[in-house]
């Protein structure tokens, strides 16, 4: 069980073969790495579910490869073009996990197995596209702290806040790590294994994938500005995308300057004190950091639960074209949420 959604395995995976598995998307939801929240969001994970299947399979109409098999409904695993009503439950392949080795002593991680060949098995990488970039985005916070440079990000330039960016940067962090963080490219090829060659594979597929993801918001009037992917080796040593993309968390859609992803939920607890708790916690370092943390998040207002539930839904039956949901046209969502962002 994760803080989002659960997994079943159905059929466990091996070395030469695909297992298989469901996810089960839960209405529980997650911010700055704590897990589980106080608050649940009404048909959130019924939004998730159908909004990251529509995508799933616009991928596979153009040929890249997912472990995407279906939506689970009455039963029976239907796609979702063929879906009657709404479902929380996806049907995927399942790649084994291969984790890192924690040296506590040093709060580190030992990536050596992944020097062996293997087949199967879940890339230890999380790769992040940047359309543009937000005025609150944590690449500037990196750059001013020195920890990157644009140069390291392939610009030769300092993008402006909102600057849409001809070529999207590829921004790349580990995955299985207690606390994620942002690592450069020789690094991400040399702790997953990859070769030069996959590597390029796997950053065209991200580029082709943000692309789709793109036009299909575009049609709704919705500004894809990042997002995040995962991805995984097949039995067979392909690269393909797994877990779950294009929903409003593995992304940031806006329309115009209105944040229209879980950033607006994040934008809420910023101003709270947890917030500021929780960001002295993390500084200290170790795996350990939430221990530290005396207080709970607190809970959202009512109305801004309801409004963020429809929020969700409201994003499915734009960007899918489907009313998936009885919920008000996203507009109307957007002006009662903008009292909350004053």
């Amino acid at each position: 069980m994760g803080s989002v959604k659960e997994v079943e395995i159905l059929k466990k995976a091996g070395q030469d073969y695909e297992g298989e598995g469901v996810f089960t998307f839960s209405d529980r939801y997650s911010v700055f790495d704590w897990g589980e929240m106080p608050d649940h969001i009404e048909k959130k994970g019924a939004a998730l579910c159908m909004l990251s299947s529509y995508f799933f399979e616009l991928l596979e109409k153009e040929g890249i490869k997912t472990h995407f098999k279906g939506i689970e409904e009455d039963g029976t695993l239907k796609k979702f073009s063929g879906m009657n009503g709404a479902s929380n439950k996806m049907r995927v392949g399942v790649v084994r996990v291969i984790k890192p080795v924690y040296d506590s002593a040093n709060n580190t991680y030992d990536y050596s197995e992944y020097k062996k060949k293997h087949l199967n098995y879940l890339i230890p990488l999380e790769v992040i596209y940047r359309n543009a970039l937000t005025e609150g985005s944590s690449v500037f916070k990196r750059v001013k702290n020195g920890q990157v440079t644009f140069k390291d990000l392939g610009y030769d330039h300092t993008p402006q806040p909102g600057e849409i960016l001809k070529t999207p940067i590829l921004d790349v962090s580990t995955k299985l790590e207690h606390t994620d963080r942002y690592i450069l490219w020789p690094e991400a090829s040399s702790i997953s294994g990859l070769d030069e060659r996959s590597m390029e594979t796997l950053k065209n597929m991200v580029l082709s994938v943000d692309m789709i993801i793109t036009a299909a918001c575009s049609r709704a009037n919705i500004k894809n500005i990042d997002g995040k992917f995962e991805f995984g080796m097949d039995a067979a040593g392909n690269i393909m995308v797994v877990d779950v993309l294009g929903t409003p968390d593995e992304c940031r859609f806006m329309s115009g300057n209105f944040h229209i992803s879980k950033e607006f939920a994040r934008m809420w607890y910023r101003k709270t004190p947890w917030y500021d708790e929780i960001e002295t916690a993390k500084k200290s370092g170790g795996r350990e950091w939430k221990q530290s943390v005396k207080n709970q998040p607190p809970k959202l207002p009512p109305e801004l639960k309801q409004l963020l539930s429809q929020m969700y839904m409201s994003v499915t039956n734009e960007i899918t074209g489907k009313n998936v949901f009885d919920s008000p046209p996203l507009k109307n969502v957007i002006q009662e949420l903008e009292k909350y962002d004053r």
